[in-house]
């Protein structure tokens, strides 16, 4: 299964410059995910992160990360955000990073459902470059209704 930018669209509800998945690549409903972020120089946080050593942050890889889970988790569900829906990211754990995200960088992101119980879902999580293992995590989302 292959999705491209407008159906992520679909099942996230975040928009530029906050969307951080461009392509899913794989995704196993219930099971796994396999995206990608294409990591460009026109990104808003390189301007200060860092100038003259531009550096994707740590926290937007963990981002990028949740949102591969989210759209994991609302595929696995059958539900999207425009039913009401949202997954927060709630937690993280065993989080390390191995290498910088730098410009022109394709980010990698992979999720495989460690388990789902009520809402509340468990992910261990990669996101590697070229291969190399840039960043891993487990990460906790929660399935939400909103108003």
């Amino acid at each position: 299964m292959v999705m491209d930018i407008n159906e992520i669209r679909e099942y996230l509800p975040h928009r530029y410059p906050f969307l951080l998945v461009d392509r899913v690549t794989q995704l196993t409903v219930g099971e796994s995910i396999v995206a990608y972020k294409n990591v460009s120089i026109n990104e808003p946080f390189f301007n200060g992160h860092f100038p003259h050593h531009p550096i994707m942050p740590g926290v937007l890889v963990i981002e990028a990360l949740a949102q591969a889970c989210g759209i994991l988790g609302f595929k696995t569900v059958n539900k999207l955000p425009a039913d009401g829906y949202v997954y927060y990211l709630v937690g993280s754990d065993k989080v390390r990073f191995k290498r910088p995200v730098m410009p022109g960088d394709q980010l990698t992101l992979q999720a495989d459902v460690i388990r789902g119980k009520r809402g509340i879902w468990k992910f261990a999580c990669r996101a590697t470059v070229d291969g190399e293992l840039a960043c891993e995590a487990e990460i906790i989302c929660a399935e939400r209704k909103v108003a």
